[in-house]
């Protein structure tokens, strides 16, 4: 048994450096500016103006049906419409890109409600208070409400993110050599399924728990200023 693992283990670390943790951090990357963007978008109310309200009442829906579609839809479905359905539309991707696409997406509708309610949960009166010192919407976005969004928004997004961490194992399915594909790989040549998932369910229990250990870090820095402002 030892021996099986310690022919292994480098392996699969190999793939857990080279696919999961970049596949992982590419795809919160661009999933968080995409969830960004939505959460303003349905966040903001629209101006008077005509011009500007109708166009921005559009993307509104559009934001809305992209939250509601990948909400509503297996992650491993959409995964398998973005690289194995895609090309009978003309369009072909690599697995990685594809994954990257089909992570990002769902990260990015998930994250984007969690935003809006950080915003949401900011009172009204420091709005008001802004806009008495002649504070434009964007200053006080800027200034004081996505600040104190940002620490709201902490602990829920860093969940999503080690969520991911896991997620990335489905990633296997469009023929990436993660990890859990690598284990799967070297079960089928040593025949012993419950020692090599058993080691890649370790593997990643490792990652998660270093990452909420930076969690759990990064929720102290945040809270220390406020106390302290508190105070």
């Amino acid at each position: 048994m030892w021996h099986i693992i310690v022919t292994s283990l480098p392996e699969m670390i190999t793939a857990m450096l080279q696919y999961t943790i970049p596949l992982a951090l590419v795809s919160f990357f661009f999933g968080l500016i995409l969830a960004v963007l939505t959460a303003l978008i349905k966040f903001i109310k629209p101006s008077e103006n005509k011009l500007i309200k109708y166009p921005w009442l559009v993307l509104r829906a559009i934001a809305d049906f992209y939250v509601w579609l990948f909400r509503s839809t297996p992650l491993l479905v959409q995964l398998f419409i973005i690289f194995f359905g895609l090309p009978s539309a003309g369009i072909q991707l690599s697995p990685f890109i594809a994954a990257v696409i089909g992570f990002s997406m769902n990260t990015g509708a998930y994250a984007s409600e969690t935003i809006r309610s950080a915003l949401l949960s900011v009172p009204q009166d420091q709005w008001d208070a802004a806009f008495t010192l002649n504070f434009t919407t964007s200053q006080t976005l800027k200034k004081i409400v996505l600040p104190q969004a940002v620490r709201i928004a902490l602990p829920p997004l860093s969940n999503s993110f080690i969520g991911l961490v896991k997620d990335t194992s489905l990633a296997s399915s469009i023929t990436i050599l993660e990890m859990f594909q690598v284990s799967q790989q070297i079960t089928a040549k040593n025949y012993q399924p419950l020692l090599m998932y058993s080691l890649a369910a370790f593997l990643y229990a490792v990652i998660c728990t270093l990452l909420t250990f930076l969690q759990h870090y990064l929720e102290r820095k945040t809270s220390k200023y406020v106390k302290g402002s508190e105070g």
